[in-house]
């Protein structure tokens, strides 16, 4: 057996440990809760987003048809993955769901651009043979992620007018449960013309209809650009919460292995120190009896 100095040292370090993932499991939990209320901050200006849209589309149905194209030539992707370790199968989890959707959804004639938020998923879809144009840094907070979504955005705006990006798909993974999380992607550009037809079908809630002074098609690209940044921002939010989802539950599974090899530590600790002492009392008894033997 280690002697009493290496186990105590073991020890110490699995305490030390145990400290660090108590910790990571609390701001895991804080995070959660804040990327959760900005997803649900969203909704209410998603709510009045798409009424304005509803609005144009009831008085000019032609001012988006320049965004309701159909076919695919040319595909921009962005998917959301994590910088940090520590999360389980988040990176994994969501590379494969990719790797599974676009070939279901491509033929080998399209052309794809991929624009990554995440290293270590950059990293992964590499090993996958997707390689990304760009990749962008993971936010750390509520307030880096305007900036990165800014950026994606006029991102994505360049890739439409010099790649001729025809359709845009955003794969993200969100939260299902608070304890669980899944893979999905939706598609953002262009805007689903069966969704725009059931908003023109719909009844207006009021008797007053709003008006607008813009000319449509001035309106039509400013709503669409606050949807795009709405759709994304969602997206990435919903990703952070998932990732902190999942390294919650890997703290947890973390914290229950340290508690059990802390316990076995212990065990081996006390069992080897009751020996030690029983070893150093036999040797003091044997003196004693040879003293008094002489």
């Amino acid at each position: 057996m280690p002697p009493l100095e290496t186990l105590q040292r073991k020890i110490e370090t699995a305490e030390d440990l145990q400290s660090i993932v108590k910790t990571m499991k609390a701001l895991a939990a804080v995070s959660i809760r804040q990327y959760e209320k900005a997803v649900i901050a969203l909704r209410s200006y998603n709510y009045t987003l798409r009424m304005g849209i509803q609005i144009l589309f009831k008085n000019h149905p032609q001012a988006l048809t320049g965004n309701t194209s159909a076919e695919m030539n040319h595909l921009g992707i962005v998917i959301f993955g994590s910088d940090q370790g520590l999360c389980g199968q988040f990176n994994e989890r969501m590379a494969s769901f990719f790797q599974k959707e676009l070939n279901q959804l491509i033929n080998p004639q399209t052309e794809t651009t991929i624009l990554t938020v995440g290293t270590r998923m950059a990293d992964r879809l590499t090993s996958l043979g997707y390689n990304s144009e760009k990749v962008l840094t993971v936010p750390s907070s509520i307030e880096g992620i305007t900036p990165v979504i800014q950026e994606t955005v006029l991102t994505l705006e360049q890739w439409r007018t010099t790649s001729k990006i025809d359709h845009i798909l955003v794969f993200n993974n969100y939260c299902i449960s608070s304890a669980t999380y899944g893979p999905r992607y939706g598609q953002i550009f262009p805007l689903n013309i069966a969704r725009l037809q059931a908003l023109q079908r719909k009844k207006w809630e009021s008797r007053c209809l709003p008006i607008f002074n813009l000319p449509p098609e001035q309106l039509a690209s400013a709503l669409f650009r606050q949807h795009f940044f709405v759709s994304l921002y969602r997206a990435c939010a919903e990703s952070l919460a998932s990732e902190n989802v999942s390294r919650l539950a890997s703290m947890q599974m973390a914290e229950k292995n340290i508690a059990t090899r802390l316990m076995e530590l212990k065990s081996h600790f006390q069992h080897q120190r009751q020996s030690t002492i029983t070893e150093e009392l036999l040797d003091i008894v044997g003196g004693f009896e040879a003293l008094n033997h002489e």
